[in-house]
């Protein structure tokens, strides 16, 4: 009885050591249970210090570098940075990790073993923040060949900064730059190399940005000089992406524009209806800031003017100077308005003294010679009062009438009408308001269109 329990048992101990292929249905080794194939004596992590580089004291190990760029998550304008999620991986040769194979095959590894074993020391220059994904598990994978090469890759999103040239802003294009490069070796220990060149960058064709349009990406490699601690090999990501206008003509440019347009509604509205005038211009004018301080609220403090800022602040100056239209053509119309009632006044009170004489009838002419028929009994100082007319002679009193006397005077239109004209020739055109509107329908939209062309032809 007892020898038939060890032999069952021994023939389960053999047979736990086979596993069945599901797809076949034959029996495979289980290396995993023998302790001759165990990964620390196989790789002999244990023979070896993993704290030091290969062919340490010897020449720089070459680590190729390789990126799949898997998305280009956000660009910020007012943290000037970007975040980008990738496949980083290395190559390089550490001989003390080779093992024997019959097959020739490669093991394959996860986090777990890249603590026990030494790999290259890159990290991202100028990033901000960086982690490496870790759901459900570290995303990691260690790949050794029998011949000791090895490929490391890991998924990362790293934040870095990228200095952006906002005067050109909406219509610009922005480089950005991602640059990995060695912490602790100099080019002397460790030398990072793009490992297949221009092809080294690989990106996904369906990674897209709401605002921006990526036009490329390329790699370059150059040596960057620290002055305490020496030189090392720099590798960089470059992409240039173009911002999408649309989305700005629609929210920009084209409300502005409209505003400027309203603004000149005002010059065919009566310059004597003050409330819808006014109103509309101050209408304008709190929509055109109201629009200035939403662009630059989502903008950097930056000390340059933008292309923004030059269309949006010319359109409030038009909006602006659409209100001091009214206001010139508003005083001119009450100074005019000033001079004609005090010429009425005038006038009246000429009329009522002239009414009171009723025995000094009065016919004169405007332009040319005319009579008056004065009362004898006038004194010389009234008779003197008579500017600007000159005495002719008159035709003989009727003899029944002695007490009256008829004076013919003429108007002097070479004294009066002169100084008239010369004295409001000048301001003539002012004090005409119509043709202040009138003309400002024409300047105003020209000088805006002008503009316009000026504008697009220079930044588009």
């Amino acid at each position: 009885m007892q020898t038939w329990w060890f032999r069952n048992k021994v023939k389960q101990k053999r047979s736990s050591d086979y596993l069945k292929n599901p797809l076949t249905g034959k029996k495979i080794v289980d290396n995993t249970k023998s302790r001759k194939v165990k990964t620390d004596h196989l790789l002999r992590v244990d023979d070896h210090d993993f704290t030091m580089r290969p062919a340490f004291a010897g020449p720089a190990v070459p680590v190729g570098v390789d990126v799949q760029v898997e998305s280009l998550d956000s660009i910020s304008e007012v943290d000037m940075d970007f975040t980008m999620t990738l496949y980083l991986r290395h190559y390089w040769k550490d001989e003390r990790l080779s093992f024997p194979s019959t097959t020739n095959k490669s093991m394959t590894f996860d986090g777990r073993l890249v603590k026990k074993i030494w790999v290259p020391d890159v990290f991202f220059v100028h990033s901000k923040r960086s982690f490496i994904h870790d759901t459900t598990t570290e995303n990691i994978m260690l790949r050794v060949y029998p011949d000791g090469h090895v490929l490391y890759s890991l998924r990362v999103t790293v934040t870095a900064a990228c200095n952006m040239d906002f005067s050109r802003f909406p219509l610009d294009s922005q480089t950005c730059t991602l640059e990995l490069e060695s912490y602790a070796y100099t080019d002397e220990d460790l030398m990072l190399y793009w490992k297949s060149g221009d092809e080294s960058l690989s990106t996904d064709d369906r990674i897209s940005l709401s605002q921006f349009l990526i036009q490329k990406f390329h790699t370059t490699s150059r040596l960057a000089f620290y002055s305490s601690t020496g030189w090392y090999n720099r590798l960089y990501i470059n992409f240039t992406l173009r911002r999408h206008i649309f989305f700005f003509l629609l929210q920009t440019y084209f409300p502005a524009t409209l505003m400027v347009m309203l603004s000149w509604v005002s010059f065919w509205i009566d310059r004597r209806a003050v409330p819808a005038r006014v109103s509309l211009g101050i209408t304008t004018v709190l929509t055109m800031s109201t629009i200035i301080t939403g662009v630059n609220a989502s903008m950097p403090r930056v000390s340059y003017i933008k292309a923004v800022d030059i269309y949006l602040w010319v359109s409030f100056v038009f909006v602006f100077l659409s209100v001091l239209e009214y206001a010139a053509v508003n005083y001119l119309t009450t100074v005019r308005d000033g001079k004609d009632r005090k010429l009425r006044e005038k006038a009246r009170e000429q009329s009522l003294g002239l009414a009171r004489e009723q025995s000094l009838p009065c016919t004169c002419g405007m332009s040319h010679a005319g009579t008056m028929l004065v009362d004898g009994t006038y004194s010389e100082a009234d008779t003197n009062s008579l500017a600007g007319y000159t005495r002719a002679s008159a035709p003989e009193d009727p003899p029944e009438k002695p007490e009256r006397m008829v004076v013919h005077l003429t108007l002097d239109n070479e004294s009066t009408g002169t100084k008239k004209k010369a004295r409001f020739r000048s301001f003539s055109l002012m004090q005409n308001t119509h043709a202040i509107d009138t003309y400002s329908r024409m300047i105003f939209p020209g000088s805006y269109i002008i503009f316009n062309l000026i504008y697009w032809s220079v930044y588009c």
